[in-house]
């Protein structure tokens, strides 16, 4: 058994024993292994290419309030009085992403820098982010928009990189991480860059970006879909690919799993990420919004940095606002 699956089944064998006590607090934990258990893509091959819509501003979002509420005063009729009503914010996340979103084997709680901006909104709305106050859905690529169109999830902060045409099917948050596009390889290789897996096997996850950007590629490579993100690792490992290329602030989480592994060549493209939220809620865009723009301080920003090992100049960047 490799050591990246050998670590997962750990981490669920570990889970599951805490999901046995049965407090209260165990809800967020069992929903998350509900979802890790959802079924892979019936077809993990990259969907065809098709021509992607266009839009004037691809990181501009709805400018925040102009006066932010007051936690646990949210305006009647929002939907953070629904929120607030129900006791709870529901986020939708990723539970293996090495200091984003990662089911920490010792602990059993998802942890990560996306985690601590999911409190930040529970915090803005109930006063504190008390777990009491947020839940936590495991969520894989295939899931995160229709989760939200559904209304199954308040919101996801799950590495979701913004795009047109995602645009159309749901709306996004500011930019609160700006990642690169980039390659991982075994540290034996003598590759530079993506130039040299013209039609080899390398890996994205299944439905993502990273696959369409590889399409696009005059030499392309032969994307391989996995279910989620760490299955790369694990076919690199297994031989079964070539090459991963995905965003680097994945890359960065799998370097340091695996010593035996290397980033090369530039970046393929920019990746912003935003937090996805229901076309039907913009008065919620709008106050996530605000919240951000509370963390771009320089003091917020660096506790960030020195706890998540996160590259400064990537995170939180300047906002754009198109109304």
């Amino acid at each position: 058994m490799s050591r990246p699956r050998a670590h997962l089944l750990a981490v669920t064998i570990l889970a599951l024993a805490l999901a046995g006590c049965g407090t209260s607090s165990d809800h967020a934990l069992r929903v998350t292994l509900a979802a890790l258990d959802t079924p892979a893509p019936t077809s993990p091959a990259a969907a065809p290419l098709t021509p992607a819509p266009t839009c004037s501003d691809l990181k501009a979002s709805l400018r925040p309030p102009g006066t932010m509420p007051k936690p646990g005063a949210m305006p009647a009729g929002s939907y953070m009085e629904t929120i607030r009503r129900r006791g709870y914010l529901i986020a939708g996340v990723n539970s293996v992403q090495l200091d984003f979103g990662y089911l920490n084997p010792a602990t059993g709680q998802i942890e990560g820098f996306e985690i601590d901006l999911v409190k930040q909104l529970a915090r803005a709305i109930f006063g504190n982010d008390d777990s009491s106050h947020y839940r936590l859905v495991a969520l894989t690529v295939p899931q995160r928009l229709p989760f939200v169109q559904e209304g199954r999830v308040d919101v996801v902060v799950d590495a979701i990189t913004i795009t047109c045409q995602r645009k159309q099917e749901v709306d996004f948050s500011t930019v609160y991480y700006d990642a690169k596009q980039r390659v991982l390889v075994p540290s034996t290789s003598h590759a530079t860059g993506i130039g040299a897996f013209a039609g080899k096997p390398v890996c994205a996850s299944a439905e993502s970006t990273p696959i369409q950007v590889m399409q696009a590629l005059p030499h392309p490579p032969r994307p391989v879909g996995a279910p989620q993100s760490i299955d790369c690792l694990v076919y690199l490992q297994e031989d079964r690919v070539d090459a991963i290329s995905t965003d680097d602030s994945i890359l960065l989480g799998f370097e340091a799993q695996d010593p035996n592994t290397k980033i090369v060549g530039p970046s393929l493209a920019d990746v912003p990420y935003g937090m996805a939220i229901s076309k039907a809620h913009p008065d919620f865009v709008r106050f996530v919004n605000g919240v951000l723009a509370t963390l771009r301080s320089r003091a917020t920003r660096q506790r960030e940095y020195e706890r998540w090992h996160l590259v400064p100049d990537d995170t939180l960047p300047p906002a754009q606002y198109d109304g």
